[in-house]
């Protein structure tokens, strides 16, 4: 009851010092949901890991059919797929957008030594390679990296990929992101102890003739912190409170623009705010950073007066 008066007394200052803690709070906690969704984006596009081959616009059937037999008789070959340049060509095509980039590439003169009929004709307008598409037996990262490596020295191969490239890309900033949120989570939680610590500085100030009349007739230093830190607690509580809120409104605003971009990769991902575990945990964190400031305001009060 008393800490309820503290929050009435004050209302604005009290509202100003929750809307602190809810934004400040927000910040973190919505990066971190934010890098959440981002993974489990990444996670519903997630495939195997392939190699892909595109060979020189020059090679010949004879060296295709070359590289054919090595990739069927290596060990760390699962399955591949030959794509001719006309099946890419005419899937490229089919992409939105992209029928004048095509007509604009082939225009452009190609070079290198016409082998056969064949080879001439079509890079007169195909700018695109065959390619072979190459499903490994081993997903080890390094593994995939040496097969890549080995694939590029063959001949007549022009280019090696390997497609899980973007995922160890994705993951590398993932990881430097939750880092980042828990550097920028660490200073925000400083700041709150900090804000706190001084509000209810300026409320002892307010109240130390009743605290002193308190000792006075025989109140202890646990009594007279009791209150400070309930009124310290209450407001990092409902500031986490403010900071769920503000995250869930958040989420909400931009789920429609997030459900777009996925139809964009056939995908019906929404976005997710805080889980109710992370909820749960903010709100906790939320109430021991503002009892925690207001144990040290009071703390260093009680040292002085004694």
């Amino acid at each position: 009851s008393v800490s309820l008066a503290k929050l009435r007394r004050a209302p604005l200052a009290t509202a100003l010092n929750v809307l602190v803690f809810g934004i400040a709070l927000s910040l973190p906690a919505g990066l971190y949901a934010g890098l959440d969704n981002l993974q489990r984006f990444a996670g519903n596009l997630e495939r195997k890991p392939q190699i892909s081959l595109f060979l020189s616009l020059d090679a010949p059937r004879t060296d295709i059919a070359a590289i054919e037999s090595r990739l069927r008789q290596h060990a760390g070959v699962a399955s591949f797929a030959f794509v001719p340049r006309e099946k890419a060509l005419d899937e490229f095509r089919q992409q939105a957008g992209l029928g004048d980039v095509i007509d604009q590439l082939s225009r452009r003169p190609q070079s290198g030594p016409a082998e056969n009929a064949r080879n001439a004709g079509e890079q007169a307008n195909n700018p695109l390679p065959d390619a072979f598409v190459i499903n490994a037996n081993n997903d080890d990262p390094r593994a995939l990296t040496k097969m890549r490596a080995e694939f590029a020295q063959w001949p007549r191969v022009e280019h090696a990929t390997l497609d899980s490239a973007w995922a160890e890309k994705l993951a590398a900033a993932v990881a430097f992101g939750r880092l980042a949120t828990l550097f920028l989570a660490t200073l925000l939680s400083i700041a709150l102890i900090a804000v706190v610590f001084n509000t209810i500085r300026l409320q002892i100030l307010t109240l130390r003739d009743e605290i002193e009349v308190a000792r006075l007739i025989g109140a202890t230093d646990p009594f007279i912190r009791r209150p400070f830190l309930y009124y310290g607690a209450a407001q990092g509580f409902i500031g986490g409170l403010l900071a769920c809120l503000i995250i869930a409104a958040a989420f909400a605003l931009l789920d429609d623009n997030m459900r777009a971009f996925a139809e964009l990769y056939a995908s019906d991902f929404r976005l997710r705010g805080l889980a109710y575990g992370d909820s749960i945990t903010m709100l906790a964190f939320s109430t021991v950073l503002g009892w925690l400031g207001a144990r040290l305001s009071v703390g260093q009060h009680l040292r002085q007066s004694n």
